[in-house]
């Protein structure tokens, strides 16, 4: 994800992540893997908030087969299963079907989702910012796992992908039946709109993002059209920094760049200005602790510049908890680059965890 205009103000400059090169297709980049070992199909569920919420959902073929085989009355080929979420900003199609297909070929039933407002998931306005509804989603998700013959819905685990990393840890606070959950370049949406990467950005700063936001919210009251803000940006200048140009490498080439039907081009990964200060509210590791004695594993590459949102957590989290650093690799890294990307630690984590009784 790219914060949103307060950090871009900022200009931050963060050392050790080299300026990128675009369409860069280092260390196995390929956010469009598919595997002939996994079927793939569109699903679609209800919140609590009766919106629905589009996703994917990954077997793998010898467990399908072995479910219609089986009969739809019979459990006795229940699999554990993972509810995987993508970027703030982006859609299941980037990252998260990477990730659930990876998590499908190791034997888990995986679903990615569109969060609402995003994607083909319900929303009006797309792009509108909602943590609660963001979160419910993934409960939604373990909703609609959990009515599957073929899942044990005693074996649910989440994966959350930068921004929704924090939505996930949201969720499974009031949710107990995520039992294991695990974050991936993860950012604290709310702590990074509050007060900006590092805590550069000053309270006058936000009181001035935040009178922005009314204002815009006036403007629409009375007949002007929604405003976005932030997001990743669609040129490189001379004044776009090391974070910019890193988030440009994959969203605005083919790498990763990707644009819902539901949408254009122009609006992909910004949020609109009137919405976006609920973040502002949005508190996600505040007793993050009460998740004890569900484990916890956080991955975060060693020069990524959102690495003090895992380190936050993880310190705040009770135990089991795990923090895994990966050598070399900066946040975006992780979105994509397969031979970055500590997959094995992840289905070791899911697979001792959510293992049958």
């Amino acid at each position: 994800m790219r914060t949103g205009v307060s950090i871009a103000a900022l200009s931050i400059t963060i050392a050790n992540i080299s300026l990128a090169m675009a369409q860069n297709m280092s260390y196995g980049a390929d956010n469009w893997y598919r595997s002939d070992q996994v079927t793939v199909q569109p699903i679609t569920f209800l919140t609590q908030f009766r919106t629905s919420v589009a996703g994917n959902i990954f077997i793998r073929n010898d467990l399908a087969r072995s479910a219609n085989s089986s009969g739809s009355a019979n459990r006795t080929t229940s699999a554990p299963a993972i509810v995987v979420g993508h970027p703030m900003g982006a859609v299941k199609e980037q990252s998260s079907n990477l990730y659930a297909t990876k998590m499908a070929e190791q034997g888990f039933v995986a679903i990615s989702l569109d969060l609402p407002f995003w994607g083909s998931s319900e929303g009006v306005p797309m792009n509108t910012v909602s943590p609660d509804f963001y979160a419910e989603a993934f409960s939604a998700a373990v909703d609609y796992l959990g009515t599957q013959t073929i899942v044990d819905r005693e074996r649910i685990g989440a994966l959350g992908i930068c921004g929704s990393g924090s939505f996930v840890i949201s969720a499974a606070k009031i949710d107990s039946r995520i039992k294991a959950i695990a974050t991936s370049s993860m950012y604290d949406m709310g702590s990074v709109f509050r007060s900006g990467l590092q805590r550069a950005q000053t309270v006058g700063q936000r009181r001035a993002v935040v009178a922005a936001a009314s204002q815009q919210r006036w403007a629409e009251v009375d007949g002007a059209e929604i405003a976005v803000m932030g997001g990743t940006p669609h040129v490189i200048t001379e004044e776009t920094d090391a974070i910019g140009r890193e988030f440009y490498d994959y969203y605005r080439t083919s790498r990763g760049e990707f644009t819902p039907p539901t949408t254009t081009p122009n609006l992909t990964t910004h949020s609109t200005v009137a919405s976006h200060t609920k973040f502002l509210n949005f508190y996600p590791f505040n007793d993050i602790d009460t998740i004890s004695p569900r484990p916890m594993l956080f991955i975060s590459g060693d020069q990524a510049h959102s690495r003090e949102f895992s380190e936050d957590a993880y310190a705040r989290a009770g135990w089991p908890k795990e923090l895994v650093w990966v050598p070399g690799a900066g946040h975006v890294d992780l979105y994509d680059r397969v031979e970055l990307i500590p997959f094995a630690k992840l289905a070791q984590f899911f697979q001792q965890n959510l293992a049958a009784n």
